[in-house]
């Protein structure tokens, strides 16, 4: 008796774990979108795609090597014959190679629904705050030596008092025949509440100045021995650096250049850690994040990474 067509079995593959591992990677990737952590999204993104045209190009290389020779024609038994097929009218696309395309095709499908969307925020991300307004506080002698001025402006006019901010400016002398600032944001690393100095502030030396664009910018004279954050008890020294309660970071800066002899504000970035004092302070500085965001250290790791601001 000749062999049944079912009974050769020689071109069904081997198990392999590919497929496996493209999924491991598939679901690295999916988690990292959910929980916006990148570097998971690359390392599962680097996964699935590398195991994925393995496997891809596994499968077309055992259909090519493995294809089954076309059936014999039926055999007489009696006076009747069974009808010859004719040639190619056979199956021309089997039914598991079309649910493996499908498999694959909506899995294609579903991971650019969701990645898409996300690359595109992260790309328009670098983008922003490339048009940030630089903002003239008026000039250095408004900012006496060693002295702290709490100084208010609006960091977007077009949207009124609702964009007021406050710095706390010090004047550190002149570092390298340039002149130092050491400038804080009021920002608490906590929960993001506003930080109020620890010490006298002097109203009765309030001064208000209007710079060129006509925007008024308000300087108060403080001594602080540090600052709190009336909120949750979070406390900073005069460099900002968290010296008790929930913060998880520095308070945040603000760059700054000196043009015409005036203090000119610039962007805000985030600060990890503070050596020294004053014009002597090693700083290091991160992006922008936002409040209650670990910047160094092993919780970095564990945190999410959020959208970087600029």
């Amino acid at each position: 008796m000749e062999p049944q067509q079912g009974d050769d079995k020689s071109h069904v593959p081997g198990p392999s774990l590919l497929p496996v591992a493209f999924a491991i990677g598939a679901v690295v990737l999916l988690v990292g979108l959910i929980i916006n952590n990148w570097i998971a999204v690359g390392i599962g993104a680097v996964i699935a795609i590398a195991f994925g045209g393995v496997w891809l190009r596994d499968i077309s290389s055992s259909r090519a090597e493995q294809g089954l020779p076309p059936p014999p024609p039926p055999t007489k038994l009696g006076p009747t014959t069974e009808a010859v097929p004719e040639p190619g009218a056979g199956e021309r696309y089997p039914r598991d190679r079309f649910l493996e395309g499908a498999t694959l095709g909506l899995g294609a499908v579903i991971g650019a629904v969701v990645t898409i969307p996300a690359l595109g925020l992260l790309t328009a991300s670098a983008f922003e705050g490339q048009a940030f307004r630089k903002i003239d506080l008026g000039p250095i002698t408004d900012f006496p030596l060693n002295k702290f001025i709490i100084t208010t402006f609006l960091e977007n006019p077009a949207v009124g008092d609702v964009s007021r901010r406050t710095a706390y400016i010090r004047n550190n002398g002149f570092l390298e025949d340039l002149p130092s600032f050491t400038i804080l944001s009021n920002r608490c690393a906590h929960l993001g509440c506003p930080v109020q100095p620890n010490g006298p502030v002097d109203t009765s030396k309030k001064k208000e100045t209007t710079n060129k664009l006509g925007e008024v910018v308000t300087k108060t004279p403080v001594q602080p021995a540090g600052f709190g954050c009336p909120c949750h008890g979070g406390q900073y020294d005069t460099e900002g650096r968290r010296t008790a309660g929930p913060p998880v970071r520095s308070l945040d800066r603000y760059a700054y250049a000196i043009v015409n002899g005036h203090l000119v504000l610039g962007s805000a970035f985030s600060v990890a850690n503070v050596e020294g004092t004053g014009k002597d302070a090693k700083i290091k500085k991160t992006h922008l994040q936002n409040p209650g965001q670990h910047v160094d250290g092993w919780e970095f790791w564990l945190w999410p990474i959020p959208e970087i601001r600029t």
